[in-house]
């Protein structure tokens, strides 16, 4: 509720009051503050709710709304563009605020229980996120997250120049191929929850980094060899797969054992997401006008990055918990021993 009215709130004050472009940037930025509370409290209802595979589908199902966000966005946007200005535009977003507001006072319910709700303020929270990061699986799962997505944002930041720019597509060209990868993240967000519930969240994680590489190395290729436009869409739509896939694994794998913190938990994970895209998203445009060199670059980086954070704090605590099932021993003492 809280967080639908400081959205509805900052878009009234950015259609009616601005006096000049600086209050709108101001109201935008509040707006985008609350937003984020929305992505944080969504993946920790989950947590408060599900647990094992079907926290996992959840996840999923939670990566398939935001690639139809994608999706249905920039269409709604640009028929709303069609007959009306930006200010219509706002009016429509804060109706559609008021909509959400509604729905949290009448459908939304408290999903964490009384008695494992804590009092809460900063020292407690300091404390929190010690013990969060603290703990190398989550820390390796949210750095995971942080990289994979800075690849992500790379690509938000440079495809509308890389196809338009370079390649000549049109706005409708550009829109289908912007709507391809949009449903490869759809699809392949929800393959990877239920692939995840069914196999191995780690397995599927490693294949969603595997895809992640292997995406930016053919668009590096593909920048530095000019190769063509089929060439260029096939790897952003790989790399951008792969993304979605690591998001259910990864996500489940930093909160599923902090059910008690899962709001600080997220909200770590949410921090590195937008934290590492906004760093990487600027980086694109550092090699000039012409190649698409940067961004192949930046997306290459960033899921090595992504692979170097697996090898070092998700794969061997595998393996310790292999060993300390074969030996029926804790992990922490096969973890001592080996």
């Amino acid at each position: 509720e809280v967080e639908v009215r400081q959205d509805l709130d900052g878009v009234l004050a950015g259609v009616f009051a601005v006096p000049n472009v600086e209050s709108l940037v101001a109201a935008r930025f509040v707006q985008g503050l609350a937003g984020a509370v929305g992505i944080v409290i969504a993946q920790a209802a989950g947590r408060d709710l599900y647990s094992g595979g079907k926290l996992v589908r959840y996840y999923g199902r939670l990566t398939v709304i935001g690639g139809l966000a994608a999706i249905v966005g920039p269409v709604m946007g640009g028929q709303l563009a069609a007959f009306t200005d930006w200010r219509g535009i706002f009016a429509f977003l804060a109706l559609l605020g008021a909509v959400i507001l509604v729905a949290c006072l009448t459908v939304f319910r408290e999903t964490l229980p009384p008695q494992e709700r804590s009092g809460g303020g900063l020292a407690q929270s300091g404390r929190d996120f010690g013990r969060l990061l603290g703990d190398r699986v989550f820390l390796g799962a949210v750095l995971i997250t942080g990289f994979v997505n800075a690849a992500l944002f790379a690509y938000l930041s440079g495809a509308t120049y890389v196809l338009q720019g370079i390649y000549g597509l049109s706005p409708q060209g550009y829109s289908f191929a912007f709507g391809l990868n949009s449903l490869g993240f759809m699809v392949f967000g929800f393959v990877a929850g239920r692939l995840s519930e069914r196999w191995s969240e780690k397995g599927t994680l490693v294949v969603g980094l595997v895809m992640t590489l292997l995406g930016a190395a053919v668009l590096l290729a593909t920048a530095v060899l000019h190769l063509p436009l089929a060439a260029m869409v096939l790897s952003l739509l790989a790399m951008v797969s792969g993304v979605a896939a690591t998001t259910p694994p990864s996500t489940s794998l930093a909160l599923a054992h902090y059910p008690e913190i899962a709001g600080t938990a997220s909200s770590l994970l949410g921090m590195a997401r937008f934290a590492f895209g906004g760093i990487a998203a600027p980086l694109v445009g550092l090699g000039g006008a012409g190649t698409a060199v940067p961004l192949g670059l930046v997306t290459v980086a960033s899921a090595a990055l992504a692979v170097i954070v697996y090898a070092m704090a998700i794969r061997p605590h595998t393996r310790t918990s292999e060993l300390a099932v074969a030996s029926s021993a804790p992990v922490e003492r096969v973890a001592v021993n080996s």
